[in-house]
């Protein structure tokens, strides 16, 4: 017990969970709005990634996955598929190395559901 005055007492327990609850409010409160919450979660949707994969993408890294031309990730083995779904959207977005960028051409969402579809493929 922590004393305050002449009869006022708080829990030394109490205190720090408030310490704990204030710190945890101020991280989200400041990593959300970096991370582009928006307060709103769309699942992917793999049924759409693979048109858009389909329309966009297997030119390049075949209908399947596995890729038609040198130096293009084969998706059908999976190991460009071990990076996190941001990772991959950053990369689908702003483009890496001979694949063009689609930022303004797709949506992030979009850019998801090809994810979650590529996720999909075996």
């Amino acid at each position: 017990m922590t004393r305050f005055g002449l009869n006022f007492m708080i829990p030394v327990k109490f205190l720090f969970i408030q310490h704990i609850k204030r710190h945890t409010v101020l991280v989200l409160g400041g990593l959300l709005p970096l991370m582009g919450w928006s307060g709103m979660v769309h699942a992917a949707d793999p049924g759409n990634g693979g048109k858009i994969y389909a329309t966009h993408c297997s030119s390049c890294h075949g209908e399947d996955g596995a890729s038609t031309m040198p130096g293009t990730p084969d998706f059908s083995r999976r190991e460009r598929l071990f990076k996190p779904d941001m990772a991959l959207l950053v990369s689908i977005r702003d483009g890496i190395s001979v694949m063009p960028a689609y930022k303004g051409l797709l949506t992030d969402q979009e850019i998801l559901d090809i994810v979650a579809y590529l996720r999909t493929i075996r």
